[in-house]
């Protein structure tokens, strides 16, 4: 993969993960007991359903992150 479309997946998987943390799913739901080791666990969780989104299309801002940084590069 291109260094910049790493770059534009990443913009996007850190945008993915805020927009996911709105809906709840990165809340701990006390499945394992609760605690500050299963909020950490959780997150970290959702940051790598974001990334996976985000490699697999998520919502296109990657592409146009990419055509963009590509556009301002001159490349």
């Amino acid at each position: 993969m291109h260094k910049l479309q790493e770059l534009a997946v990443d913009m996007e998987a850190v945008f993915l993960t805020e927009m996911l943390k709105h809906t709840g799913l990165g809340t701990a739901r006390d499945g394992f007991g609760g605690g500050i080791g299963e909020e950490q666990f959780s997150g970290f969780l959702l940051q790598e359903q974001a990334r996976a989104l985000a490699e697999r299309g998520g919502l296109g801002l990657a592409e146009s992150i990419f055509d963009a940084i590509k556009a301002y590069e001159g490349e």
